[in-house]
């Protein structure tokens, strides 16, 4: 059976993916999407497989997969034969699709003024990094707290799960819409972490740790 990831290279969404997949050690495919400036994700074509018109969509076999936040989740319950990734323990799938929410918030502010700086976007970009600021303040206490507790990742594990991978990459791409992490380092702290996390890739903007290390 074949795995077909429709890309978008610089796409945060698209990249949660593609490093999922990398930890899980899954081969796909790629069919890349012209998302800026050829906006391929609202041609008739891509329509198809997602009405929505939204980047990223996965097909794995005869199944059409979209939204960033269910197909991790489904890549997890399919192919992580740990059960770590996305654990079956109601609380934690709940904990873990809170952050997922998380994650979709983050995409929607942070995400939002990156696309407004450096894509055009028509969006309140000090409305974006305002909003941004407030999650990232929120994840920081929660976070802080947590290396309190031995609790070096988002939920209760002490193993990351796809609520990490959900909230990372426009976290990690903050910059890119002038939004620092300089005042949150325990946010910082858990980015570093995740950038050594067995198999994890890179994307243009984010690279592993030891490399652009952050400063605590």
């Amino acid at each position: 059976m074949t795995i077909t990831l429709y890309d978008f290279e610089l796409s945060g969404n698209c990249y949660k993916l593609r490093l999922l997949m990398s930890v899980l050690k899954l081969r796909y495919d790629i069919v890349p999407v012209d998302f800026f400036p050829g906006r391929q994700h609202k041609a008739d074509w891509f329509l198809k497989l997602n009405p929505f018109g939204q980047l990223p969509v996965l097909r794995d076999g005869e199944l059409t997969l979209s939204d960033s936040g269910a197909i991790l989740a489904y890549l997890a319950k399919k192919y992580d034969e740990t059960g770590r990734w996305f654990p079956d323990d109601p609380a934690i799938t709940t904990e873990v699709l809170r952050w997922h929410a998380v994650g979709d918030d983050i995409t929607a502010t942070a995400s939002a003024a990156r696309l407004a700086l450096g894509f055009d976007y028509d969006f309140d970009i000090e409305k974006a990094q305002k909003s941004a600021h407030r999650i990232f303040r929120i994840m920081d206490e929660h976070l802080w707290f947590g290396e309190r507790q031995d609790r070096d990742w988002l939920c209760a594990p002490d193993h990351p799960t796809t609520a990490d991978i959900a909230c990372f990459p426009y976290v990690m791409l903050s910059e890119e819409g002038g939004i620092s992490r300089q005042d949150y380092p325990a946010l910082r702290r858990w980015t570093d972490r995740v950038r050594r996390i067995p198999g994890f890739v890179v994307m243009s903007g984010i690279f592993p740790a030891g490399r652009a290390l952050e400063r605590a």
